[in-house]
């Protein structure tokens, strides 16, 4: 009986997936048009999913061995399956394998449904709460199903009851993980995922690269959207990785936005979007909703949407609130933590532009800092003209005064901050100490566009970019090294495509090649009691945590580490605009990083960026000092004799005579 219903079932339920798949590929592709590396991308899909993919898995140790054993499990089993049971390939070797396949996926999903039996909180219920159930039944019936082609149970063993008791598990296991794939179901990331990592918009970020920049809009196209206003808007393989969500929290988990109860989850925001792309509501959610003020979450239910209506609506609700949008501070720890490495940021700036260049819809200040990045370069509206009044003292060099240098200070907006210009003149001071060559660029320099960019006018970035890049490219240099994490991404990450092309340094990594080139005089902090705060565009966008706490050790200083520090470290709420947009919640996320920065006890926390000295420092009550890395440096030089006139050995060369 087994062997005339179990080939009915396989080849249905493939038959099924297959139509459900071509579906599913449809609707992906009424997105708007993305070039793939088609056959390449199929080709690389298995070293992207079993190595790539698995080094972010890995972090869950529990996770990691538990989908290891499922899901290769799952995959030897359905192939075996289909050749023993579906072909009747009635092989001794190959049933002792099937066996072998459904005893490591029954092992995997025992600790499947442990987990599920006291879910985190972070882990979508509903439908997701049946997986274990489906692996259990599937990796159990074909087992047994398979004991007699093994050679261990005789041909017809328990009669016909146990044949059709067989039949049922194999029909709901089989169903759930042939046809739920591609139909929808808790298994639907298991296909769109595959196809993601082949398809992936981001194929740099694979075999250990990095790719963080945000992609330029083409604005001499009228006929292209500006930005993303309904689903169909976003790329064919965007909507793809969307649907390869498999809903287990993660982002939800690190995202300072969720914590501070601001109305953004990314795990919903992306089920919002797979919503959209299907047509419907969100009623079905079985995840955290997005916080409301009364705690209770925002109700499910209200919005609704479709692949050609918009993602936000201009009266009413639609798929997403507008400030569920500007709750981000686009930091990067969702993207960081996801396993199946979907770009959440990027679609929420997509969806920012449309808003920002459609309708001018920014909320709170970001009109009028928009505005003054028009009008003045710089967001605070400062007159240009006082973009050196910081160094009025120092007698600085400047770009149209000397034909080439070895660095290019970019100051950045830091320079109209008096706290920052704090910073900035103790950079100095360690320049000069370390007889750099360097110059600045004055009057000239205008605002990197990060701001503007982020808040969603692509076309105020791409004006000041192209200002910027225009000024360089008249002086002769060989890197430019600034103090700000935000200018530093934009101009080494998103300037190329626009044509500007440097060497880029955070002024954390030029501090480290000084020290190891011992071009800089320095003493020890010895019993300074410090923590180190990684900024989000340093850390989890350029990928740089050593650095900084190199140049801290070369201080005497031992830094004690927060709970969430290097690429799990927590936002100090100061990116994306955030601060602009100013979108209410329970608690503020400077608050959260303080109290994790007085857990370690420190009196003072390392930071390396404007913005997140201007967050930390905004925290009211007793905290720690805030002191920028360069700072700490300028504190520990040495008073030394008068310098020689001898030129010291560029930092490259130094650096090398160092290791050597």
């Amino acid at each position: 009986m087994l062997s005339v219903i179990l080939p009915i079932l396989l080849f249905t339920a493939l038959l099924l997936a297959i139509f459900g798949a071509l579906k599913r590929f449809a609707l992906w592709r009424q997105g708007r048009p993305a070039a793939v590396d088609w056959l390449g991308g199929l080709l690389a899909m298995p070293r992207r999913y079993l190595v790539d993919l698995h080094h972010v898995v890995e972090r869950d140790p529990y996770m990691s061995k538990t989908h290891v054993a499922t899901a290769g499990g799952f995959v030897l089993a359905a192939l075996l399956a289909l050749l023993v049971h579906g072909f009747g390939l009635q092989s001794q070797i190959l049933g002792i394998a099937l066996l072998v396949a459904c005893a490591l996926m029954f092992g995997g999903a025992l600790f499947v449904a442990k987990r599920r039996l006291n879910p985190p909180t972070r882990l979508s219920k509903g439908p997701w709460m049946r997986l274990p159930k489906s692996l259990l039944l599937f990796a159990g019936s074909f087992f047994i199903a398979t004991l007699p082609v093994a050679g261990i149970l005789p041909e017809g063993f328990g009669g016909w009851l146990l044949a059709l008791v067989l039949a049922i598990g194999v029909a709901c296991g089989v169903s759930e993980l042939f046809f739920g794939m591609t139909w929808g179901g808790p298994m639907k990331h298991a296909f769109a995922g595959a196809l993601h990592l082949a398809w992936h918009r981001r194929s740099e970020r694979f075999a250990g690269g990095r790719s963080t920049g945000l992609k330029a809009l083409d604005l001499s196209d009228p006929s292209a959207p500006l930005g993303v206003g309904k689903p169909s808007d976003f790329t064919w393989n965007q909507l793809l990785g969307f649907d390869a969500c498999v809903q287990c929290g993660k982002c939800e988990a690190m995202c300072p936005a969720f914590a501070a109860g601001q109305p953004l989850n990314p795990k919903k925001l992306i089920q919002d979007m797979v919503t959209g792309l299907a047509g419907g509501n969100d009623a079905n959610f079985a995840g955290s909703p997005y916080p409301s003020p009364d705690g209770k979450g925002r109700p499910l239910g209200e919005h609704s949407g479709g692949l050609h209506l918009p993602i936000v609506a201009r009266q009413g609700t639609a798929l997403v609130d507008a400030d569920t949008l500007w709750s981000c501070t686009t930091c990067r720890a969702c993207v960081e933590e996801c396993p199946m490495m979907i770009e959440h940021v990027d679609a929420i700036v997509d969806m920012r532009r449309h808003l920002t260049l459609e309708y001018g819809a920014t909320p709170n200040k970001g009109a009028e800092v928009l505005d003054n990045l028009i009008a003045t370069d710089n967001p605070g509206g400062f007159a240009p003209g006082g973009r050196l009044n910081w160094a009025a003292d120092l007698n600085l060099p400047l770009m149209a005064d000397k034909p080439q240098v070895e660095v290019l200070f970019w100051v950045g907006d830091g320079a109209f901050d008096m706290r920052n210009q704090r910073s900035l003149r103790a950079f100095v001071k360690v320049l000069k100490a370390a007889q750099v060559d360097f110059a600045v660029l004055g009057l000239e320099e205008r605002d990197s566009g990060d701001v503007a960019r982020r808040l969603g006018d692509e076309a105020t970035f791409q004006s000041l970019a192209k200002r910027n890049i225009a000024t360089l490219n008249q002086y002769r240099f060989e890197r430019i090294v600034t103090c700000d994490p935000h200018s530093f991404h934009v101009l080494k990450n998103e300037y190329p495509e626009l044509g500007g092309r440097y060497q880029v340094l955070h002024h954390s990594s030029y501090l480290q090649q000084l020290i190891s080139a011992k071009r800089l005089p320095l003493g020890r902090a010895n019993g300074l009691s410090l923590t180190y705060h990684d900024p989000c565009y340093l850390g989890r966008y350029n990928g740089e945590y050593e650095a900084p706490r190199a140049v801290l050790k070369a201080l005497g200083i031992e830094v004690k580490e927060m709970q969430r520090s290097g690429y799990r470290s927590r936002c100090c709420g100061g990116g994306g605009g955030a601060p602009i947009t100013d979108v209410p919640g329970k608690q503020r996320i400077p608050d959260m990083r303080m109290a994790d920065i007085q857990d370690t006890g420190a009196e003072v926390v390392a930071v390396g960026c404007p913005q997140c000295t201007l967050m930390l420092e905004g925290v009211v009550g007793p905290r720690p000092q805030v002191k920028d890395i360069a700072e700490l440096v300028a504190e520990c030089l040495l008073e030394l004799a008068p310098a020689s006139t001898a030129k010291p050995a560029p930092v490259e060369a130094a650096v090398l005579e160092a290791q050597l």
